[in-house]
């Protein structure tokens, strides 16, 4: 009774779509529906037994989620993340948030009157650019986030990638030939997989901040670190040997050159879309560092279409026990 209490609420909470949608009833008043073969609620049992198995293959597992672009904008679809966080907690998952916060960082940047540019799909983060990058990342975002999980009913604990050394970095040099300075941009180095691990422990999602510091004992252990928040999901994602890694982002997913989605990409797969061209600008460090974590042992790595309502439901749920999503809200690149 206890699963089927479970499948009802989780059909009842996810998107609007074909895949998950029960037959219901147009009146207030009727009689209660009976699940039989022949009964038009066959669509909802099926799914049940799909949310039931994926359930069942994930319990207690890691998915890492990096949260970022247009979709953190929205109110309807940032209170409908934050209850995906607490619905998931409530079924066993160990649930890590690595947000970003893009359009917030622009805002301020105009607002104070800093330039800012990007390179290869990274923010060039001169000591005034981070400086503002971490005032918006850290304090704002990061606590509206966490503070949203709290209010849909889940636990949540906001910190920065410097808080305990939990992201230890060098400087990211840019460019084919690793010569381009892209200023204090980091690349993790240290994950203090032990901070994350206890915060899990406890039920709690620890919802972080791409903001990180030299590693420890390093001659630049001092200097803030501005992470691309995709290069840091994917990385913490591999240190913790995540399930599952999923990027949240503004577009459908990976799209070929006549802007068709990419359903399934092998990493061997996204090597040639880069050199070809395909895939371009900011899709590169999704798909790079998707495909580091892959490699690092994450079992599949999601590009979504975070604009799609409860998306991180959705995928997460939607493939049952092979975990492959729903086949239409996103790219997933697997090793092979």
């Amino acid at each position: 009774m206890k699963l089927l209490a479970t499948t009802l609420f989780l059909a009842s909470s996810l998107p609007n779509t074909s895949a998950f949608v029960p037959t219901q009833p147009s009146s207030r008043h009727h009689t209660p529906t009976i699940l039989h073969a022949d009964n038009p609620a066959k669509p909802f049992v099926t799914n049940a037994k799909t949310i039931a198995s994926a359930v069942h293959s994930l319990s207690g597992q890691t998915i890492v989620v990096k949260y970022g672009g247009n979709a953190m904008t929205t109110p309807e679809l940032a209170r409908g993340f934050c209850e995906d966080i607490a619905t998931l907690q409530r079924l066993g998952l160990r649930i890590v948030v690595v947000h970003g916060g893009g359009p917030m960082i622009n805002k301020m940047l105009e607002k104070v009157g800093v330039e800012s540019r990007f390179e290869g799909g990274m923010r060039v983060s001169t000591k005034e650019v981070v400086d503002v990058a971490a005032m918006v990342l850290c304090g704002d975002v990061n606590k509206s986030i966490s503070g949203g999980i709290v209010l849909a009913g889940g636990r949540a604990f906001g910190l920065s990638g410097r808080d305990d050394g939990l992201l230890q970095c060098t400087k990211l040099w840019g460019g084919d030939d690793g010569s381009l300075d892209l200023g204090n941009v980091g690349q993790v180095k240290v994950v203090n997989t032990d901070l994350i691990n206890e915060l899990l422990d406890g039920g709690i999602t620890p919802v972080i901040a791409p903001i990180g510091m030299g590693v420890k004992g390093a001659e630049d252990d001092e200097v803030v670190y501005n992470i691309n928040a995709d290069v840091a999901a994917g990385r913490i994602a591999g240190e913790l040997r995540a399930a599952r890694v999923l990027f949240l982002t503004d577009i459908a997913g990976v799209l070929d050159k006549e802007m068709q989605l990419l359903k399934s990409l092998t990493c061997n797969d996204i090597d040639g879309l880069i050199k070809d061209e395909t895939i371009t600008g900011g899709m590169i460090p999704k798909v790079t560092y998707a495909t580091d974590a892959v490699k690092l042992g994450v079992k599949g790595a999601f590009i979504t279409d975070g604009r799609v309502p409860h998306a991180l439901l959705n995928e997460i749920l939607a493939g049952g026990e092979e975990g492959l999503g729903s086949g239409g809200g996103g790219t997933i690149v697997t090793l092979n």
